[in-house]
């Protein structure tokens, strides 16, 4: 067995070949992945050159596979910090920068001192900066109107803003399949 197996991390997707997520990526290791392949719940589609042994079975580590039943997506997604950022683009909302999550606050548009609520409909991305300029004061007083106004994302929407965000780490077989239906550039 090779030392890097724990790199070789299997893209999933679902039965209709796109990811079950993009942010974050949808990926099992690779014991899960043999797993699921001995229990003929996926297909395989890419493999790496890493292989797996035993006295009397050798199989090449999967890459990227594909469930055999769909899984259908929940249509309400969890409000969290990191969703609220992917909504916004991980973009502040009041001076339009992009920033890393690290870098970004989220702000009440009304603040909860003066009876706004932490909900989908009163928060957005903010950098430090802006939270800080903003500070106890209402969208009005201090001239700080959101950029767009908070709304509660479906799950297509969040997937749909993760696609321009990928990880770090892209193996080359999975560029395929999570990229298939961007535009294509013309000549």
């Amino acid at each position: 067995m090779s030392t890097n197996l724990e790199s070789c991390t299997a893209l999933v997707l679902n039965a209709d070949f796109r990811p079950l997520s993009y942010f974050p990526l949808s990926l099992w290791s690779w014991q899960h992945t043999v797993k699921a392949v001995f229990m003929e719940r996926v297909e395989i589609l890419c493999e790496y050159d890493e292989y797996i042994c035993s006295p009397t079975f050798r199989m090449k580590l999967p890459s990227v596979i594909a469930l055999r039943e769909f899984v259908p997506m929940s249509r309400r997604p969890a409000f969290t910090r990191f969703n609220v950022f992917l909504r916004d683009c991980f973009t502040c909302q009041y001076c339009g920068a992009q920033h890393h999550s690290a870098e970004l606050t989220f702000d009440h548009v009304i603040p909860k001192s003066r009876g706004g609520n932490t909900s989908w409909h009163n928060v957005v991305t903010a950098c430090q900066t802006c939270n800080m300029r903003k500070g106890n004061s209402m969208p009005h007083e201090s001239k700080m109107i959101p950029l767009r106004y908070p709304k509660e994302p479906n799950s297509w929407e969040l997937q749909e803003n993760g696609r321009f965000f990928p990880p770090n780490h892209l193996h080359q077989s999975w560029r395929d399949f999570l990229y298939w239906d961007s535009e294509l550039e013309q000549n």
